[in-house]
């Protein structure tokens, strides 16, 4: 939560992390959208998910479902898959195991750490937009952005950023800043995407190892410009 945290801050958002079933309702209220991660799992957590995804439904904020680790354990599977099905999210951000767990009947075998890549759920990403009309957004190599039979793919990124924990947790959260001031969720999580992969690439322009990746991905995105973007954003449509 610290890093997703300094992240939202970084790129001039508000955060809030709330998972008290007390206020969660409330706390949707004055929030622009909500993301629902799954990282971590008790009851009590659970049922404030639920609340808090139906007060941003009544009051028609999007919803980013992060289904971390979906495929690891039936528990969060399962779990993933109920608010999938209730909650209608504008958005679906996992990697290609996530993805494929909660489309198909299938374990994975590495945790929360991808087993596929990004392509090996294109099928699946497909069938959840098909099943549930949202946008689903497999992080990998090359980020895959799926909705309505459209593939956008980001190849913006560098490999040490999967050896930082917590980058998808922020993948999601930016997204969750993007969708909340563009529209079209489907921009928004490409747009949302681009910018993550660049400031990871920029900062691993100055970082040796993980450990200063992350310090210099967070001046990155504070310090991201127009001109950045525009300059180094690889997108292609298809």
């Amino acid at each position: 939560m610290n890093t997703t945290a300094n992240a939202l801050l970084a790129v001039g958002a508000s955060p809030v992390m709330a998972h008290a079933e007390e206020e969660v309702a409330e706390m949707t209220a004055i929030a622009r959208s909500l993301v629902i991660n799954i990282g971590t799992l008790s009851a009590p957590w659970i049922a404030a998910m639920f609340k808090a995804g139906e007060a941003a439904m009544r009051l028609a904020r999007p919803i980013i479902l992060d289904p971390v680790g979906a495929g690891a354990t039936a528990f969060r599977t399962t779990t993933a898959r109920k608010l999938l099905a209730e909650l209608s999210p504008a958005i679906v951000r996992g990697n290609a195991s996530e993805i494929r767990a909660l489309a198909y009947d299938e374990r994975s075998t590495r945790g929360v750490d991808s087993a596929h890549e990004p392509e090996d759920a294109a099928k699946a990403a497909d069938a959840l937009f098909a099943r549930y009309g949202c946008v689903v957004v497999t992080s990998g190599a090359v980020d895959l952005v799926s909705s309505a039979g459209t593939a956008t793919r980001v190849f913006n990124g560098h490999p040490m950023m999967p050896r930082v924990t917590g980058m998808g947790c922020t993948a999601s959260a930016l997204t969750g800043a993007f969708v909340a001031v563009n529209p079209s969720p489907r921009d928004a999580a490409v747009n949302a995407m681009a910018v993550m992969g660049i400031a990871g690439e920029m900062a691993a322009e100055h970082s040796p190892g993980p450990g200063t990746l992350l310090v210099h991905f967070m001046d990155a995105l504070y310090l991201l410009t127009e001109a950045d973007i525009r300059q180094r954003a690889k997108v292609r449509e298809s």
